[in-house]
């Protein structure tokens, strides 16, 4: 598709959104590399890193939590768990039992408390015997910690939320995956748009970023990237959008469709600090919420499908992902030995 091409598959309303494009071949797309400049992406890195998080960490997805054992993840070192109380609501705490330092991931989860395995100390989430419980925050789609003796921040009383579809007409997914890397890697991935039509040619193409911020902006509105791109659905058909990616703080990247079908879809990323690894290097998580919305009328049929068609948004999600953590990895292994050419 030529530029003007897509902008009018972008505003025609049609009752089917595939739109069938000409044929390019991988290697004749326009070369996106003088667009790439590093100072753009590590300026808007180092906005993002400036961004208050009221030290709130991303543990996983809301439904994830819940059962007979408690979720457990290593947030910068420090061991969390959290599970829900006989209310249903979101607890949270350190994973080290106050008793001999069981690791309370294993413990059990009884009538709303967390039960050790070692020696059955109880735990409601109410301090006790020196443990003492963390903030939690469940925001209906991820489950969120704040650690205040790691981030160091000015505390917030809840995470600062993206604007997100209405879960009334939304379906949700979420993926979690682990890379050799730091936060600011996994971010500096998605403040690249331009890579997408390159890397990912199995679900992008005619990708062209329309605006990119300045290298140094102090407005708001102008730190973001406009990006034109189809999602491939199969041979020809694609679907085209015109998206929008923010950082609205340090540790996440949201991008959000603001033309085209599923416009007010969101995708959020966030990159969590786990700690290093057996071998020194660090770990992070990336936890990406996927929250689709259409006004078409057979997307409430795939809403009431969610079972079936999470998986396959966590499958796609998990593809861009294979690729991506490389991206990042080798970005923090530049880093690290002083070879990073940025």
């Amino acid at each position: 598709m030529t530029g003007s091409e897509h902008a009018r598959a972008r505003r025609a309303p049609r009752l089917v959104p595939l739109r069938l494009r000409r044929p390019v071949r991988w290697q004749d797309q326009r070369a996106t590399w003088r667009d790439a400049r590093p100072s753009i992406i590590a300026g808007a890195l180092k906005r993002a890193a400036a961004r208050p998080s009221g030290n709130w960490y991303v543990l996983g997805a809301s439904a994830d939590i819940g059962g007979g054992r408690p979720f457990a993840r290593t947030i910068a070192g420090v061991e969390v768990i959290a599970w829900r109380g006989r209310d249903g609501l979101l607890r949270a705490g350190p994973g080290v039992c106050p008793h001999l330092g069981a690791p309370l991931r294993d413990a059990r989860v009884l009538c709303g408390r967390v039960v050790c395995h070692w020696h059955g100390l109880v735990i409601d989430g109410a301090p006790y015997a020196g443990w003492e419980p963390f903030p939690a925050y469940d925001d209906g789609v991820l489950a969120w910690v704040r650690l205040d003796a790691v981030g160091g921040e000015p505390p917030l009383e809840r995470p600062l939320l993206p604007t997100r579809p209405d879960p009334a007409r939304r379906l949700e997914a979420v993926f979690s995956a682990e890379g050799v890397c730091e936060p600011e890697d996994v971010i500096a991935n998605r403040l690249d748009p331009w890579h997408g039509g390159w890397l990912h040619p199995y679900s992008f193409v005619d990708l062209t970023v329309r605006r990119a911020p300045a290298e140094r902006t102090e407005d708001a509105e102008d730190d973001c990237f406009l990006v034109d791109v189809s999602f491939k659905v199969a041979g020809r058909a694609v679907v085209p959008v015109r998206a929008r990616f923010t950082a609205p703080g340090p540790r996440t990247v949201v991008m959000h469709i603001i033309e085209g079908e599923g416009r007010t879809s969101a995708v959020e990323t966030h990159a969590v600090p786990l700690g290093p690894g057996p071998d020194g290097a660090p770990r992070t998580a990336v936890v990406e919420a996927v929250l689709a919305a259409s006004d078409r009328p057979g997307f409430s049929a795939a809403r009431a499908m969610a079972p079936l068609v999470r998986p396959l948004m966590r499958l796609a999600a998990g593809r861009l992902w294979r690729d991506d953590l490389a991206y990042a990895e080798r970005r923090w292994r530049l880093r690290a030995t002083g070879r990073f050419p940025g």
